[in-house]
């Protein structure tokens, strides 16, 4: 195991190994800084060596979760954790792989967000201890079999409410579908329509319960370790103790999602990283025509310009947490950093394939799942377009949005 001294000295150099625009040294505080060494060592040393293997099985490596939740990287310190902590969390979770960043945001960003925007005081007084250290585990149910873009106002699970059934009881019925780590959560916080008022309603419901079908997707060619889920609801009661007091329209989850999307543009970051640092690493040995790949001028200039997306992805998620941490939170800045990161996390991937050449499409060359992966986080919480529409509503005033 490295040292916790030089594996901090190492951190912000390691970040980039050249044209290190940002020092992360400087952007973190010391206690920060060793608790992502800590993280770096444990992905390095436990995490990669399983990657490549449980890719190609479509499996997650449970193995790894125990582990990844003993090192208490949600509230790590006495005081509550800065958010440019929290974006390096995730960029140190992306660069080594998307899934394992996408199964701990699904607790540490989704479900969490969710308790913490749409619980009353006293139910996050109740559940917010027990998000945090991982004993309540919960996946975000949003989406639908046949409602992905359209959800705000197509979104078809209904939620009925039957006051005579055990004190007040809420009856749900209906389908949700890419739901991350639901086939190992305990609660599945499920977005329903009201079919007294018409309004989305959020609720806490037991994997277990009755009329609870939880069913994994198969044959996927991205994001292949996340176990994503397809999940009928028939007549589950849910009760009224379950349901998110503060949230009472689609208002309330669309403020949650302004909150999410910020997590996948660091993920869409930290993906450019991995994707660049495997590049660099195989070009820097790969000899073709008794040359170092890395010495053809070709291959720099895409190393280059692979640097300039990841430092400017880097530039436009480490603003946003800065806005995010004075207490500016809009939609049109969370959608213009996801939209952005992740469109040239798509063209940083592909040149890493590129430059590897015929070996980029093996999974020993370690860019292969960063290139596959991008396409999944390419597309969720909101479409390039859907994001570019929420951008161009902000500044014209005007929404394209079709209804």
């Amino acid at each position: 195991m490295t040292t916790s001294t030089t594996t901090e000295a190492g951190l912000g150099a390691r970040l980039y190994r050249v044209a290190d625009w940002y020092d992360a040294e400087a952007l973190l505080g010391p206690d920060e800084r060793a608790v992502l060494a800590r993280l770096r060592d444990f992905l390095d040393a436990e995490a990669k060596p399983l990657l490549a293997d449980y890719w190609e099985r479509g499996e997650f490596p449970e193995q790894l979760a125990g582990p990844l939740i003993d090192l208490d990287l949600m509230e790590p310190f006495d005081a509550p954790a800065r958010g440019i902590y929290h974006g390096f969390r995730i960029f140190e979770l992306a660069r080594t792989d998307a899934s394992l960043a996408t199964w701990y945001t699904a607790q540490a960003g989704l479900f969490r967000t969710a308790i913490r925007v749409g619980a009353s005081a006293e139910q996050q007084k109740e559940w917010m201890p027990r998000v945090i250290d991982f004993s309540l585990k919960g996946v975000f149910s949003l989406t639908e079999p046949d409602h992905g873009s359209d959800i705000a106002g197509g979104l078809s699970t209904t939620a009925r409410f039957d006051a005579d059934l055990e004190g007040g009881t809420w009856i749900l019925d209906g389908a949700k579908r890419w739901i991350g780590g639901a086939s190992t959560a305990d609660v599945l916080c499920v977005f329903a329509r009201d079919v007294a008022d018409g309004q989305v309603k959020g609720f806490l419901v037991d994997r277990n319960a009755p009329g609870v079908t939880v069913e994994k997707i198969h044959g996927k060619a991205s994001l292949r370790m996340m176990q994503n889920a397809h999940i009928t609801l028939a007549g589950v009661r849910v009760p009224e103790s379950m349901r998110l007091h503060n949230v009472n329209s689609f208002k309330d989850v669309a403020a949650m999602l302004r909150a999410m999307r910020s997590d996948v543009a660091w993920i869409s970051t930290g993906i450019q990283a991995g994707a660049f640092d495997a590049a660099l690493e195989y070009v820097k040995q790969r000899q073709q025509f008794g040359r170092t790949l890395g010495s053809f001028q070709l291959v720099q200039e895409k190393l280059a310009r692979m640097l300039g997306n990841l430092t400017a992805s880097l530039s436009l998620v480490v603003r946003l947490n800065e806005q995010q941490s004075q207490g500016s939170y809009r939609d049109q800045d969370s959608a213009l950093a996801k939209m952005q990161t992740s469109l040239m996390m798509r063209e940083t991937v592909a040149l890493a394939r590129e430059v590897v050449g015929g070996n980029g499409i093996t999974l020993a060359a370690d860019v292969a799942r960063f290139h596959a992966d991008a396409e999944a986080v390419y597309s969720y919480e909101g479409t390039h377009e859907i994001n570019a529409l929420i951008v161009g509503r902000a500044l014209t005033g005007e929404s394209a949005f079709t209804h």
